[in-house]
């Protein structure tokens, strides 16, 4: 025998799953923190600083 659904349940839990998945994605797209956005900056910074300091005139 087949189990008995409440559809409004199911299509809130789906929702809330998507929203979530979202969620996730966007802090992983933004969730850096000013000091982990400053520091990889910082470190770009001084590759470039470095590569160019080996270049060859």
């Amino acid at each position: 025998m087949a189990e008995i659904v409440n559809l409004n349940r199911f299509r809130k839990s789906k929702s809330r799953a998507e929203k979530r998945r979202e969620g996730n994605e966007n802090a992983a797209k933004f969730g850096r923190s000013k000091v982990v956005k400053i520091l990889e900056n910082t470190r770009l910074d001084k590759e470039k600083r470095d590569l160019d300091g080996h270049e060859l005139e």
